[in-house]
């Protein structure tokens, strides 16, 4: 092996070795019993091609303000994703939310390009830099222009960050795109996770992602949450109503009128599995389930917006006047289907597990989920792992 590639290599192990470091431990590290099979990192960078990029936003102000934000960019084929498009679906548990381009990509069935994240009103800033980024690259699209119908999601973060600040800059979405990589995935304070909160605990981004086979061949379901939703006595993790134990710091009073589950979460799903728009759309709609067992009911002020894709299929989008794309029939859909609920539940106890105590703009203050806590829950209900 020559020099340069062996110092690669042990620069890479060292890399990764810091990054697992650094995060401390995941929910299943900690005991914490998950259904199904995860791929090697068990996150959706799983799904080959897929990279992720994140610009952590932190700065404490003058007059009590602090910034607490930042931005999540998802590449479904990484750089490639700038010409070669992915099948695609979306849906909306309830809408009280934003997420670009959904209109394009429900007419289309095809994603055009990344998936950004952003907080709530940092929205159109992300747009229009996600497209001035798309502009810069290179080449028009196939009818001689760079249109683009930029994907951005939010989550509103307005408790823990100075959010009518607008400390989201193009610069940062620009960052977040070019830095975006397959590997690990850094998840809690990181990105547009940074000051999120899910049931009145610190919560962030978070990522899981499931093996799925097929006879003689494999497939992978990744998902990535920004989670930011949910009400303390909602909070189930692994059957266990843990919010209903863990009363302490909560982010609102027993009868405070706010109360409400007005939070909210995007949540992310790729697959290498090749399938059409339709199924991908059926695929969409199982992440709802996933959240249900975390224990959130989607309340009416609640923004939950799911958006799924397919790596699969890249010859279908090369611009062949006649295109052949594959699929799994129907009928063969129901481990995807399961697969998409076991790593949405684990992606968000895993936000929740990677997150940590935040003091937020004037005076706030958001607790994490305390480890100990869990484990001492868990066990108490026969669900440790040992």
């Amino acid at each position: 092996m020559k020099i340069p590639a062996m110092r690669y290599i042990l620069t890479l192990i060292l890399t990764l070795v810091t990054l697992a470091c650094e995060a401390g431990p995941r929910a299943r590290e900690l005991g914490v019993p998950f259904d199904g099979v995860p791929g090697p990192l068990n996150a959706i960078t799983d799904v080959a091609g897929v990279t992720v990029g994140q610009v952590t936003l932190m700065e404490d102000l003058d007059g009590g303000r602090k910034v607490r934000t930042g931005v999540t960019a998802i590449l479904p084929r990484g750089r490639d994703s700038l010409a070669l498009h992915a099948f695609g679906a979306w849906f909306a548990l309830n809408g009280a939310g934003e997420m670009t381009g959904t209109t394009w990509l429900e007419e289309s069935g095809e994603l055009e390009g990344p998936v950004l994240l952003t907080n709530t009103h940092s929205v159109g800033v992300v747009h229009d830099a996600a497209i001035a980024w798309r502009v810069r690259q290179g080449r028009p699209d196939a009818t001689g222009y760079w249109w683009s119908s930029a994907v951005v999601a939010e989550t509103w973060d307005g408790y823990l960050n100075d959010i009518n600040g607008f400390h989201v800059r193009a610069r940062h979405v620009d960052e977040a795109l070019e830095k975006a990589a397959a590997g690990p995935v850094e998840e809690g304070n990181v990105g547009a996770g940074t000051g999120t909160i899910c049931y009145e605990f610190k919560c962030g981004i978070g990522t899981a992602s499931r093996r799925v086979a097929f006879g003689n061949r494999e497939h992978i379901v990744g998902v990535l949450v920004q989670a930011n939703h949910g009400l303390r006595d909602g909070l189930r993790i692994a059957g266990v109503p843990v919010g209903q134990h863990l009363r302490e710091h909560r982010v609102y009073s027993e009868n405070d009128p706010k109360a409400s589950e007005s939070g909210s979460i995007i949540i992310v799903v790729a697959t290498d599995a090749p399938l059409l728009p339709h199924q991908l759309k059926r695929i969409a709609k199982r992440a709802a389930l996933g959240l249900a067992r975390t224990g959130s009911t989607a309340d009416n002020g609640s923004g939950d917006i799911f958006i799924a894709f397919s790596t699969a299929n890249a010859a279908a989008m090369r611009g062949a006047p006649l295109a052949l794309a594959e699929f799994i029939p129907n009928g063969e859909l129901s481990p995807l289907f399961a697969a998409t609920v076991q790593a949405t539940e684990e992606a968000i106890v895993n936000a929740m597990v990677a997150a940590r105590d935040m003091e937020g703009t004037e005076g706030r203050y958001a607790k994490a989920l305390p480890h100990a806590d869990l484990q001492a829950l868990l066990s108490h209900y026969g669900r440790l792992l040992k």
